[in-house]
């Protein structure tokens, strides 16, 4: 939400985009899942809800960056089938200049099944994510920040190469593309990285694939933001940790992609210059907000309604007012 008092530089957002089957289980997995019989699983659930949605991390981020007054240009490989998702980001204004169709491939889709209690299974097939790696950030002009969110894995590997050899900070945010990488992967993604943002789980994984502790991650970057769900959220930089709490919650409807509404909070903050206090409540109350809604990219906001909770949310937590821009 830029003020008009200077304008903000432009972030490539690496990223796939892809379509989201989201279904919803009426009762608990733990209800259905034994601990003692996971190696031989075969569970079944009913979902009587199911909708398709748009999605991916990119197009996810790039949505919430435009809600916010902000551009992000998506980098992604898409399917021949991406027609009506094309459409939906010229009507959002989110433009479409990186993203590459590859007529022989679908796009990438995400089956994600929801329980009661907020757990979430997924199924995904790439499709077109895996030819990530086609596209180049030197493809994209007059950038000054960048992210790289879960993608196939080699378009990963080059993109974080690519900003770093430009000379572009980016954050790492691997995501649900975790798994595709062993220590050493990460540590070269940290090293190439100046933000590092994940879930408390991915956190758990990270710390158990390099060893590494917050301290030692932030001596590698300028800060790592840690997500705790309705916890709040935790950034780390030199000078310590800094505890957000959750911005309050109308409704909770639907929390799939509420983390890329959370990083786009972090990319407008870091966009214009804002302090991590200030940029840590606007990122978790993009969460909030999507949280409210079903889908990941259904959610709106008036400038007015957007600054009146963030000052709400602020002052509940004593940080004072707010810098929004």
């Amino acid at each position: 939400m830029s003020s008009g008092a200077r304008a903000p530089g432009r972030a490539l957002i690496c990223g796939s985009m892809a379509y989201d089957t989201i279904m919803v289980f009426g009762d608990r997995f733990a209800n259905h899942i034994l601990p003692d019989k996971i190696h031989m699983l075969s569970v079944s659930f009913l979902v009587p809800q199911l909708r398709r949605e748009f999605g991916g991390c990119a197009g996810n981020i790039a949505y919430n960056l435009a809600l916010l007054g902000d551009v992000g240009y998506p980098m992604a490989t898409v399917g021949r089938d991406f027609g009506p998702y094309r459409e939906w980001l010229k009507q959002s204004g989110v433009p479409a200049d990186h993203v590459r169709a590859i007529d022989s491939e679908l796009t990438a889709q995400a089956f994600i099944t929801t329980d009661l209690d907020d757990n979430q299974i997924t199924a995904f097939h790439p499709g077109a994510m895996q030819h990530s790696h086609l596209n180049q950030v030197a493809d994209a002009r007059e950038v000054t920040l960048g992210i790289v969110a879960p993608d196939g894995r080699e378009g990963m590997i080059r993109h974080a190469e690519q900003f770093a050899a430009a000379r572009i900070p980016f954050i790492f945010d691997p995501g649900q593309g975790l798994p595709m990488f062993g220590g050493e992967d990460l540590e070269r993604f940290v090293a190439q990285a100046a933000w590092v943002t994940l879930n408390d789980y991915e956190w758990q994984l990270v710390q158990q694939k390099t060893g590494w502790t917050a301290g030692e991650v932030v001596r590698r970057v300028l800060a790592l933001i840690v997500t705790h769900g309705a916890a709040g959220s935790t950034v780390h930089t030199r000078a310590g940790a800094m505890e957000i709490p959750a911005a309050p919650v109308r409704a909770v409807v639907d929390p799939t992609g509420c983390g890329d509404a959370y990083r786009a909070g972090l990319i407008h903050g870091l966009l214009h210059g804002l302090d991590w206090r200030t940029t840590g409540h606007i990122a978790s109350l993009m969460g909030a907000i999507k949280i409210e809604s079903r889908g990941t990219q259904n959610h709106r906001f008036t400038r007015a309604a957007f600054e009146e909770r963030l000052t709400a949310a602020m002052a509940a937590a004593g940080s004072g007012p707010s810098e929004l821009k």
